[in-house]
């Protein structure tokens, strides 16, 4: 309790009203966090190819389906990160990463932010709807998740917001696994798992390297209250938990439980190693960028598999 009371005794800084030229298009994108729409429709793709594949259906017979997953997923991602933006605009001004953000610098308003957000949700569950009702009650426990459990009650309070912001993360591929089969197999689990597990490492590496930005906005990240070594540690650890989910998926073959094995002793090598090194930041950003080519490698290769 004492360091969480420390977080809200941390001075506010005075933040410069730079506000950056951008097209109107360009703060859109910016305003919907196109970077987490498009990993999240990565795995929402994965989840759905691995669903028709297992049930022999096939993919151009059922294109309908894909898309109203595709876009439905993107459309309720998208306007749950715009709520995300709209609450968070009183502590985006205090951090470097989110100070450009067109809610920040009054680009867009706060209630045209807030109107979008919920109209891209109703029609994205509206567009859920046109598959199956699991599909559609998995995105709204993602809407719920992300808006409610970690934006707005865990962000700022606990230090644990990023495991239970890990719920939202995790729910795309179950999304479009249960549009094709509602009955939600081991491996549409499998794919849960391995997201669920994925985000905490990815997130802590970048709280450390944000990590004066958290302190400032007072969001109790744990390399915030915990420091660095109790955070490097916590990420080794939930790398460690990922190695043997892959092996959760033996029906995509030897190749892919050797490429999975694979990407996971690199990261713990990885972080392994950087307890040799005295640049913390230097090893943070090494993690953070290795996470970013495992999520993709992992599961792009779930597909390519199924192809060969």
């Amino acid at each position: 309790m004492s360091n969480l009371r420390a977080l809200n005794e941390v001075p506010s800084r005075n933040v410069e009203a730079v506000i950056p030229k951008t097209s109107a298009w360009k703060d859109f994108l910016a305003l919907i966090k196109v970077g987490i729409v498009n990993s999240n429709m990565i795995t929402t793709f994965t989840g759905l190819w691995l669903a028709l594949y297992f049930t022999e259906a096939r993919f151009l017979a059922n294109l309908d389906i894909v898309l109203y997953t595709l876009i439905g997923s993107a459309l309720i991602i998208a306007g749950s990160c715009a709520i995300n933006n709209f609450y968070d605009r009183d502590i985006d001004p205090l951090m470097e990463r989110t100070k450009a953000r067109p809610t920040v610098t009054g680009k867009i308003s706060p209630t045209i932010t807030l109107l979008l957000g919920i109209g891209f949700i109703v029609l994205g569950v509206l567009s859920l709807l046109l598959t199956t009702f699991t599909a559609t009650l998995l995105g709204i426990v993602g809407i719920v998740s992300y808006v409610f459990l970690y934006t707005m009650w865990s962000k700022r309070r606990l230090i644990s917001n990023t495991i239970i912001g890990s719920i939202s993360g995790a729910v795309p591929p179950l999304i479009g696994w249960a549009a094709v089969d509602p009955s939600l197999d081991v491996i549409a689990w499998s794919l849960f798992l391995i997201m669920f597990a994925w985000q905490p490492p990815h997130f802590y590496a970048l709280a450390m390297r944000r990590v004066d930005e958290y302190r400032a906005a007072g969001i109790p990240m744990l390399p915030v209250v915990k420091g660095f070594d109790v955070t490097k540690k916590h990420i080794l650890a939930w790398v460690i938990i990922l190695f043997p989910i892959p092996f959760l998926l033996t029906s995509l073959g030897i190749p892919f439980l050797i490429l999975a094995t694979l990407l996971n002793i690199g990261w713990l090598l990885i972080g392994i190693n950087g307890y040799r090194k005295k640049d913390d930041m230097k090893w943070a950003r090494s993690m953070f960028v290795y996470s970013l080519q495992y999520m993709t490698i992992m599961f792009v290769a779930m597909v390519i598999v199924t192809l060969v």
